[in-house]
Parts: structure tokens; sequence; C-alpha cells
């Protein structure tokens, strides 16, 4: 079993208006991966994730590709200690 990790990220590209949030919070959801995500008033996208490390690492790949629509150019990450603070993905507002 792998360990819990914590992720913030900020994606940018065309990341708003193509399905990112919606796109994002169910591939968390079928990862096992609890946290949220929300649009930036700048055009990125900010996620915080917490679970395995091996869901949380494959959804920030999947991150780095998006819905069909989108175009990733760039994913800030930052790693935090992990908190077990969600019990949900969901997109915030």
């Amino acid at each position: 079993m792998s360990e819990n990790i914590r992720k913030h990220l900020i994606i940018e590209g065309r990341v708003q208006g193509v399905w990112f949030r919606e796109s994002t919070r169910r591939q968390a959801v079928s990862l096992g991966v609890s946290g949220w995500v929300k649009n930036r008033p700048e055009g990125s996208v900010e996620a915080m994730m917490e679970g395995p490390e091996d869901a949380v690492l494959r959804l920030i790949v999947w991150c780095g590709r998006g819905p069909s629509a989108a175009r990733v150019t760039r994913i800030h990450e930052t790693e935090e200690a992990w908190r077990g603070e969600f019990d949900s993905f969901d997109i915030a507002y």
C-alpha cells in the first residue's frame, strides 16, 4: 500500500471553459483521490489533492493533459504535508 501524500497544483494554459474542473473531479473520484479544484481569476486552474501516492501521481499526469479541448502549458506543483483533510473531491468556487 502506498503512502498518502498531498499536492497543490497551479495548472496553466487553455484550462478554463474546456470542462477541466469537472473532468478533473471525475478522474480524482475514479482514482480515490480527495481534495478540490477551482478556476483562478487570471485563467489558470488550482487543485489540492490528497490520497495514496500512486493515485495522486496518476492524477497529476492526467492534469498535464486534461480533457481533449484543454492545452496545458505548465503545472506548478508543491508538495505539502498530508492532512487527511478531505473526504471527497469537489469543485470549489
